[in-house]
């Protein structure tokens, strides 16, 4: 029996500094092949290439992957300043209206750190630029120094809603995580419900109210090592299982969110 195929969103990046590509981090393969046990297929974010409605007839499910450009901030009415960083428009135009029709459709999906903020953005919602500048917030970039181990080792705690779906997915009120982002929500958008924060406030984990299907998002990243990472595994399984709910029978796995 075929596997479900989860299409993982690329970054627009350029090999040698000249050749340009639709990449996709392995790890981010790796957690949908081991760990959802689903086929993962890197999809080309750019509306020359793709269009919402192949994605969806093609895809049993998405993993809307992290990125170092960020959305752009027209996309939230406001005009964008050097403090937020660099864009990729073509990925913006591709994946805000992908994730509506997707929660309208109850097609799941699985928000991952710019795929968090994406979710929050198609609602709606707004991003600041900039965490760390914010008073009372910790850093959340990446180190810049040390090892990938290093970059990716657990940072701080995430506190969840008592009886929320994080709370009972993990089994625990609160999980340790990494940390590797500089942007983060400002206002949550439309329907969307902030079911986890860090120790500063920053939000760390959301699902859409209302939605019939998987849309569990994260602003860390549970792709490192999910295989043995005893929060990323839990995770990845239960997005699995949507998929292949929707695979199956093209009716979501109804996560209880009450």
């Amino acid at each position: 029996m075929a596997r479900p195929v989860v299409g993982i969103i690329g970054n627009h990046h350029l090999i040698n500094d000249e050749y340009p590509t639709h990449a996709g981090g392995t790890m981010n393969s790796e957690a949908v092949a081991e760990v959802a046990h689903a086929l993962p297929m890197v999809v080309p974010a750019d509306p020359r290439y793709v269009s919402v409605a192949d994605l969806m007839e093609v895809c049993d499910g998405f993993l809307f992957t992290g990125g170092r450009p960020n959305v752009h901030p027209e996309e939230y009415g406001e005009a964008a300043t050097e403090a937020h960083g660099a864009f990729d428009r073509a990925r913006d135009s591709v994946v805000l209206p992908l994730i509506r029709a997707l929660v309208e459709r109850g097609q799941p999906f699985l928000g991952v750190c710019r795929g968090f903020q994406e979710v929050n953005v198609a609602m709606g919602g707004s991003l600041y630029p900039e965490i760390r500048d914010l008073p009372g917030r910790m850093n959340h970039r990446m180190p810049p120094d040390g090892t990938l181990e290093e970059k990716f080792a657990l940072r701080h705690k995430v506190s969840f809603t008592e009886g929320g779906p994080f709370h009972r997915l993990f089994g625990a009120r609160e999980v340790m995580t990494n940390t590797l982002h500089g942007q983060g929500i400002k206002d949550p958008g439309k329907r969307v419900v902030i079911d986890g924060v860090a120790p500063d406030g920053t939000p760390e984990a959301l699902y859409v109210d209302g939605a019939p299907g998987f849309t569990l998002s994260v602003q860390w990243h549970p792709e490192y090592r999910a295989a043995r990472d005893p929060v990323s595994r839990p995770l990845f399984e239960a997005f699995g299982r949507a998929v292949a709910d929707w695979a199956a029978s093209g009716r979501p796995e109804v996560l209880r969110t009450a």
